[in-house]
Formats: structure tokens, sequence, C-alpha cells
């Protein structure tokens, strides 16, 4: 096997970048397999799929483009790496390409000795960014190739020289399972640390033939036990729901402060990855909104993400053909999204110079009274097409079918950037659905499909009655302070001074376009809640039972009088009070409240 390996005295920046592409495109072209075997630290199934989209951000960039030295190239991928690092084992991945680089530094061709001594820098830089490094993981596999790595072992070429420490890696990885128990009972090895081997597979195949070669299927060591998925959460940190990370930039960044800092709340599984200047945190915890507010205390808090392991968990356990996703600017009913397993993609929200995660990192109340208090404007963004993206390709790993059931596309490019991200996988296993509504209204929708979805419907039956409903699902709104709808567009600014000068209560319905249209007002401030429901009850049909949604911006008592004077006067089969959330609150700002009504289906049919 060994003689068929072309030796290379040593390397320059074209050969080691094409190397490094084959073997990243070997661990995304493995990543199914890692996300089936993932048990440790959290049996989440999301191994493959941050590992590949960790090293997806280095092809698209540093590995795009030519270098003139191999201490070039590989600060390029380190940078790339820590920008585009996702999960634990992501993480751990762009700190051992981070420590590889400085290590090399301006090199430009890279021989048998500096290699080995820039991989036992990697190796010591990864184990040294966790704050609790466990054998049995990535780290051990890392430090095994290192060692066997050692210049001394040296044959008659770099090929042979690489294939034995290759070797070694393989039976580290093969002893991960014996030293750790949770994967000595799931019979598998570490994902992670299979991630990295088929890293040094990739590489070695391009060794041997000089190009990138596609990987054969192979063998699974084991089959999952049925029960490994089943403590999916750390029995450590039960309450440790957040798997969250973001980059932090300053001048001088103090990693090791931060460190403490983070390890002060009670963190578990911190990785600190990157340099003095720039460094991504992972870490898991049970208020993510605290670990992020503890970061910008360090510098500038950018990239935030934020994934709830307790959904991931659901879904590992889940037969169900279609997962629905929604995005944050669905109001939904406390619990309903545990308990029908919707997953939710959060918007941004900025505040000054800080970005935070909506539902997550800033909740309702907690915007309103900065909206009250801070003289501060704030603007809500899309999220980016990368966490549709993610989202997507952990459900695709766990059910055939996708549905994002989205926020209207006449008022925001979230749904285009749903689009975007299934464009980007590729598959028609993802449908992206426009509810053409928002709040409550784009709740109800969700609900539906979730419902659907549960028993056991087809994607093109729960599409088919979303759109029956659609049209019939109704929105309105009430702001009693327009002057944030002027100022973000929602309504023309004439209807500003008019609605002061008369001192009205303006009512918005959503149209059947999605588009949100003045159609009346209250006249006074007094009684809004009994007045509106009165507004809205004259315009539904008749005889109808309905399924209701009240949302409140930060005026729990009015929300609750409107329910109420609802439930009087409609039949209304289920109603929810519910918290509405800056996608409505930033434009119709608070006091707003919101009415949404669906008609309920009946006997399955409507």
């Amino acid at each position: 096997m060994h003689a068929s390996i072309v030796a290379i005295p040593d390397i320059g920046a074209p050969t080691l970048r094409r190397a490094l592409i084959a073997g990243a495109r070997r661990v995304i072209a493995d990543r199914d397999t890692l996300n089936r075997i993932n048990v440790f630290p959290v049996a989440d199934g999301d191994t493959g799929n941050n590992m590949a989209f960790t090293l997806q951000a280095v092809l698209a960039g540093a590995l795009s483009q030519r270098a003139r030295g191999v201490g070039e190239l590989l600060q390029r991928v380190g940078s790339e790496a820590v920008d585009g690092a996702r999960g634990n084992s992501g993480a751990i991945l762009a700190q051992f390409f981070q420590g590889v680089s400085e290590a090399v530094g301006d090199t430009v061709r890279l021989d048998a000795d500096g290699l080995s001594r820039a991989v036992r820098a990697g190796a010591e830089s990864a184990r040294q960014a966790l704050s609790e490094p466990r054998e049995g993981t990535i780290l051990s596999v890392i430090r095994v190739f290192a060692d066997a790595l050692e210049p001394a072992r040296a044959g008659s070429g770099l090929g042979d020289w690489f294939e034995r420490a290759l070797e070694h890696s393989r039976q580290a990885l093969h002893d991960t399972t014996g030293q750790l128990a949770v994967l000595q009972r799931a019979g598998v090895v570490d994902a992670g640390a299979r991630g990295f081997v088929d890293l040094l597979e990739g590489i070695a195949e391009f060794m041997r033939h000089g190009r990138s070669v596609s990987p054969t299927e192979r063998a699974e060591a084991g089959e999952l036990a049925s029960a490994a998925h089943a403590d999916a959460i750390d029995a450590e940190h039960p309450d440790h729901r957040w798997c969250s990370e973001c980059l932090i930039g300053a001048e001088r960044l103090d990693r090791q402060a931060l460190r403490a800092a983070v390890e002060a709340l009670g963190a578990s599984c911190v990785v600190i990855a990157g340099s003095t200047t720039r460094a991504r945190l992972h870490a898991h915890v049970a208020d993510a909104r605290t670990l992020f507010d503890t970061c910008a205390r360090f510098g500038r808090v950018e990239a935030c993400k934020a994934d709830d392991m307790f959904a991931q968990q659901r879904h590992t356990g889940l037969h169900q053909e279609v997962a629905i996703i929604t995005d944050s600017s669905a109001d939904l009913p406390p619990g309903a999204a545990e308990r029908l397993n919707i997953d939710i993609v959060p918007l941004r929200i900025n505040f000054g110079e800080r970005d935070y995660l909506d539902g997550i990192s800033l909740m309702p109340s907690d915007f309103f009274r900065r909206l009250r208090g801070d003289g501060i404007l704030p603007r809500t963004s899309q999220p980016p097409v990368g966490d549709f993206r993610r989202q997507f390709e952990f459900l695709l790993a766990h059910h055939p079918q996708v549905l994002y059931v989205g926020l209207s596309r006449a008022v925001s490019g979230t749904l285009q950037a749903a689009e975007s991200a299934a464009a980007r996988l590729g598959s028609d296993r993802v449908q992206v659905f426009d509810t053409a509504r928002a709040a409550g209204g784009q709740g109800l929708l969700t609900m539906l499909a979730a419902e659907l979805a549960a028993q056991g419907e087809t994607r093109e039956r729960i599409v088919a009655e979303l759109e029956r409903l659609k049209p019939q699902t109704l929105v309105w709104a009430a702001a009693r302070d327009v002057r944030h709808a002027v100022r973000g567009g929602r309504v023309p600014r004439w209807v500003g001074p008019l609605a002061e000068w008369l001192g009205l209560t303006p009512i918005a319905q959503v149209t059947a376009q999605g588009t949100l249209k003045v159609g009346g007002a209250l006249f006074g401030k007094r009684a809004v809640p009994s007045r509106m429901a009165g507004y809205v009850v004259k315009r539904v049909p008749p005889g109808q039972r309905w399924r209701l949604i009240v949302g409140h911006g930060d005026c729990p008592d009015d929300g609750h009088a409107l329910l109420e004077a609802l439930r009087e006067r409609l039949d209304c089969a289920e109603s929810w009070l519910v918290e509405t959330g800056p996608a409505v609150g930033a434009h119709a700002g608070p006091g707003t409240l919101v009415v949404s009504l669906q008609p309920v289906r009946e006997n399955g049919d409507g």
C-alpha cells in the first residue's frame, strides 16, 4: 500500500490547497454518518452538519483562491475556519487550523520537520481551547496524529510518513469507543474524531492519486442502539438548552479573562477558538442572553447563533415524514413549538452596535423596555441565509421532507433568505411556503401545518390545506403610537399627523397579498380593547367557529381584555394570549394589539 504513495520532499501552497480541498470534501461527503453516530457531548445529531458547515466556509473562502505560500494559505484557512465554525467539533477543528497557522507563520514551503511542529502546535492549541478537555474525542485523535508525525519517524518520503500517522489515527479513532461510556453504550466511535480522520483520509487519497477521490461507502462500526439518543441532553447539565456561538472582536482580546467569565456562568462544552483580536466562542448554556451579554464586555459581538438542543433532541426520535419550521415573527402560543415539534429561526434585531436574536438573546419584554427608554431606534432584519441552511440541513438529516412556513414576502426578505438556503442545498426535499401573513396569522398557519405533519399527512396535502386556509386566516393590528409604523413605512406618512390630531387609534388589516393596509380607526384612547373587539366582530363571516390568537406589545392587561371580549362575541374553539415580538413591535410600537383568526377545520376537512 505504501509503495503506491508518491514521495513529496516538501509542500508548497498549491499542493497543500488541493490536499485540504480533498480532505474537506471527504468530511462533507460523510456528514450523514457523522450525524447518525453523534452521541457526545450531546446526542443532537448535528456533528456532521457542523463540521461540514465549518469546512464549507473554508472551501468557499481560503481554499477558493491561490496563495503565495503555505503560511499565507494557512492564515486564511485558520481565519475562515474560526469565522465559519459551527458546533463543538467545528470550533475545535477551527482552533487546530489556527494553531497550525500561527506555528507556520510566513513560511512559503513546508518540509516534514515544519509540518510536524505545526501539527503539534495545532493539537496543543485545540486542547487549550476547551475548558474541560476529554479523552476519547477529536482531541485524542488529533494528539495521536501529531505524535505520529514526529520527524524521527519519517520514512522514505512524506507520503509514507503521512500514511503511517494516518494508521495511528485510525487506531485512535477505534479506541474512542472504549474511552467514553456513552460511546461504548451506543457502540459507536466519537463523531468529531471520525470527522478528523475523514479529513486525513481525504488528504491521503490526494497524496496517493494526485487528485481528489470520492470516498467509498464504508460499513458502519455498529448500529446506533435505540436508546443512544434517549439521553440527548448532557446528564451533568440538563438545563443547558442552548448550543451558543458568537464571534468576538477587539483590539486586544483577553481570552483567559473571557474564558473565566464564561465559566463563571456555569457554561459547559466551552471552546474559544481564534487569536488575540478575533475569536469564536462555543458554549452550552441555560441562558444564551446572559452569555452574549457577558461576551459583549470583552469586545464587539457578531454572528450570534443559539441552537435549541431540546428541539434537536425531539427530532432524533421523531418518526415523522415532514418537519415544520418557521421564523420568530410567527406568534405561537406558549408551549406550542415544543408540543408540535416546530423549529424556529430567529430574526435579528439591532439596537445601536449590538445585534440580538429574537426570542433568545432579546425577549419581547426586554425589547419593548428598550424601545420605551433607550431612545435608540431598533432595526429588524431577516435571518442570514446560513441560519436557514443550518436548520434545513439538520432537519433533513432526520426527516424526508422539510416545510418552512414563512413570514409574508411582501413585508420582509425573510422568505427570500429561506428560498436562497433551499436553493443552495440543491434539493427538492425543502419547500418554502409564503403565508402572506405575520404575527398570529403566521402562527395559526404554522400550527396547522405542524398538526397535519404529526398526523402523517404528506407535504403536498399540508401545503394544499395551507393554501386553502390562507385567505381565510384574518389579521388585524391596532397601533397606539403610529409614529413607529410611519417611520418603518408600514403606513402612509399622512396618517401620523392626522391620527395625533384626531386622537385616533388606527387599525390595519393584512391584505390577501400579505401587505398591511389601514382600513379604519377608533376615536379616542379609552376602552380600546373592547371597541377593537367590536370592530373585528363586524368584519368576520358569521356562524363560523374560530381559532384565535391575541398578541399584545407589552400591554398584557389590554391583551387579556381584548381576548375576553372576543371570546364573548365569537364562537372560539381555541384561543390564546401571546406576547407579540419585535417583528411587529419595531413597526407598531408599545401598546400594539393584534387579532388573528382562522376557521376551525371540521372533521379534518374544513
